[in-house]
């Protein structure tokens, strides 16, 4: 699919970035992947990690600045839109400039896109953006719901816009496990309620789900990985056995379960092995065969949420998964 072919990933020096430039020279032989992000020494650092690969490109540019992008988008095929202010108390603090990025960003590269000619876009969601709470969620629910309606704009254009959906990212910088692994020689972790669960997913999943994204869509789906929960006092125990969990309140636009899809979207979701695929509900899309493929359709009211998954990860396959990816975690 990506043979030949230059791939554009905004934000890319981010966990997605890094997880996701290797393995796509790896499975495939793209003649270019572009990063294209706005902070010069992340860019300086990841530059190093491919400097005998001709095939990795550098863009400095802000999703915020359309003619950059107009710029940076030409003789390009596919687009990641991974871009995104993201922390959850920093949007609470800062609404313009989240809203700025991760909306006006977002009408940005789809309109770059279609003038582009791009042949595909899949974007990067959250499980925020599922009956969200905090303004980081919200912003990220318009996103998806501008790059859905992004198709209808494409007209003869045909550039294919979709999403893919996924929780917490394990060992990304600022995630939990980093943050745990960092205090716990302290011998106190703070959790912010002990039921609090947490979906978990690899940056290798996570970079795959885009892929299946790239293969599959027609336009306008939201592919969401199936993956286990974890309950958090669970993951901090095995991060540090050794440790008191202290229990400090819920933060500003926390949730104490992640959701993914919520039941207003059941009526339009599809189940398959691996994934879900919620469907546009707008042009009578979510009743397109070539959308739905071998698809089942959920139950009404089904909620997927890491308090009701039906797939627990064990202590025994996180403290393997640690091992595996100690050097790396919070590094990128």
């Amino acid at each position: 699919m990506f043979d030949g072919k230059s791939i554009l990933v905004t934000g890319g020096t981010g966990s997605f970035g890094h997880a996701f430039v290797p393995m796509t020279l790896k499975q495939y032989n793209p003649r270019r992947i572009i990063i294209f992000s706005r902070d010069e020494m992340k860019q300086w650092e990841m530059a190093k990690l491919f400097e005998n690969d001709p095939r990795v490109r550098f863009f400095i540019g802000d999703v915020r600045d359309k003619d950059r992008l107009y710029r940076a988008l030409d003789g390009v095929d596919y687009v990641v839109h991974a871009a995104a202010t993201k922390i959850v108390p920093t949007a609470e603090y800062n609404p313009f400039e989240c809203i700025k990025t991760n909306i006006n960003g977002a009408m940005n590269v789809i309109d770059a896109c279609i003038d582009h000619d791009i042949r595909g876009c899949v974007a990067l969601s959250t499980d925020k953006a599922s009956s969200p709470v905090n303004l980081y969620g919200a912003t990220k629910l318009a996103s998806d719901k501008l790059f859905v309606a992004g198709n209808s704009y494409s007209g003869e254009h045909g550039t294919r816009f979709s999403v893919v959906r996924y929780g917490n990212v394990m060992g990304s910088r600022g995630s939990v496990i980093p943050f745990f692994m960092s205090i716990k020689d302290k011998g106190v972790l703070p959790v912010t309620d002990e039921r609090m669960t947490r979906f978990m997913i690899s940056l290798e999943e996570a970079v795959k789900l885009v892929w299946h994204a790239f293969e599959d869509m027609v336009g306008g789906e939201i592919y969401v990985k199936k993956i286990p929960s974890m309950k958090v006092t669970d993951l901090a125990r095995v991060v540090a056995p050794e440790a008191k969990i202290e229990f400090v309140g819920i933060r500003p636009g926390e949730k104490l379960h992640e959701q993914m899809i919520g039941s207003e979207d059941s009526y339009h979701t599809y189940e398959y092995e691996e994934h879900f695929k919620i469907l546009p509900s707008i042009n009578g899309w979510d009743h397109c065969e070539e959308r739905i493929k071998d698809g089942k359709l959920v139950p009404e009211g089904f909620i997927y949420s890491s308090d009701n998954n039906a797939e627990w990860m064990t202590d025994q396959e996180l403290q393997d998964w640690i091992s595996l990816n100690y050097e790396k975690i919070g590094r990128i």
